[in-house]
């Protein structure tokens, strides 16, 4: 009940300024009135233990400010970020928008955070009995041509208290970011990473694995070439999907038609489609996760279905709450 009231008061304000104070909640003791066990339904996954398959996105939690409270609702794994070298304060607001008709928003957020040094030291002052994904990104004035520079600094800094680390390749909301999943320009990002995890491992004897987050706007053949291209490169995993620019079909409601990239509902089929292609591509036992729609329990069993191994939600957790990550696991349990 009390999680019921807390959502419904937060949907009644601008949407920013619900999510910055349900961070600022989640960073208090008023996240103790919030409580779920964890179901454990235990998956390894490129060398990673998760109690269970259910995680949260990147983008909600992006300087691990709230990283407590969200450790008590009963998530597998939790992703922060996106990170960048230096704190930027993103796009122009307004820059993110509930279409509550089509279980959906629309975000342009632009990597609006405090900086990789303030994520590191959030998470040394705290750091949960949580699997912990770090979501690294560049800095909006790099020019892509420097960009590698950015993602091996932010690497370079978070490796050691990650469990994993993601690169964000595919966000809409930085300009040009995703001409980086062009093969060329992907080849060569994805070695000096390579070349720079196993340089930590020798020297540090710990072994942070790497995915790749990628778009769902590219043509199916575009797709297979980029899974293949981070499968060769000696990558540990893909998350499909990130945002789509694509917003046909939208049921008629304010703000449909702002700039920026569309999560939730209308998501779920594109994102379920990318996973299928990019299953076939790389083989079956190459990890995938499923992130992209998932409001309900079958939602998050369709991801399955498709070839994902474990399953990420963000807008479900705004409009459905917590217990959507209690629904979905005991769904995966069940099978059916």
């Amino acid at each position: 009940m009390i999680e019921l009231l807390g959502r419904k008061f937060l949907q009644k304000l601008p949407a920013e300024t619900a999510h910055d104070l349900s961070i600022k909640m989640l960073n208090s003791p008023l996240s103790n009135l919030v409580k779920f066990k964890a179901i454990n339904n235990p998956i390894t996954l490129f060398g990673v233990a998760f109690k269970n398959p259910v995680g949260l996105a990147a983008g909600y939690d992006k300087n691990a400010d709230a990283i407590s409270g969200l450790s008590q609702l009963g998530f597998g794994f939790i992703e922060v970020g996106t990170v960048t070298p230096k704190g930027q304060s993103g796009n122009p607001k307004p820059r993110l928008f509930r279409l509550p008709n089509n279980q959906a928003i629309i975000n342009r957020m632009g990597f609006n955070n405090k900086g990789v040094k303030h994520l590191v030291k959030r998470l040394e002052k705290y750091r949960p009995n949580t699997i912990i994904g770090i979501n690294i990104g560049k800095n909006k004035v790099t020019p892509n041509e420097k960009a590698a520079d950015d993602y091996l600094y932010c690497f370079n800094k978070v490796h050691h208290l990650a469990d994993y680390v993601t690169i964000n390749i595919s966000s809409p909301n930085t300009q040009d970011l995703r001409q980086l999943q062009e093969t060329e320009n992907l080849e060569n990002l994805l070695k000096t990473l390579k070349d720079l995890q196993i340089e930590l491992q020798t020297n540090t004897n710990k072994y942070t694995p790497i995915v790749v987050k990628i778009a769902p706007d590219q043509s199916d053949e575009a797709t297979i070439e980029i899974a293949k291209t981070i499968k060769n490169s000696g990558m540990d995993g893909i998350i499909c999907t990130n945002t789509t620019i694509e917003k046909n079909n939208l049921k008629k409601e304010s703000h449909q038609s702002e700039t920026g990239g569309l999560s939730g509902k209308p998501l779920l089929s594109r994102s379920n489609e990318i996973i299928k292609t990019v299953r076939k591509a790389v083989g079956t036992d190459f990890p995938i996760i499923g992130v992209g729609g998932i409001l309900t329990d079958d939602d998050a069993m369709s991801k399955i279905s498709s070839g994902a191994n474990l399953v990420q939600i963000y807008t479900g957790l705004i409009y459905k709450g917590p217990t959507l990550i209690r629904n979905i696991n005991r769904k995966l349990l069940s099978g059916k």
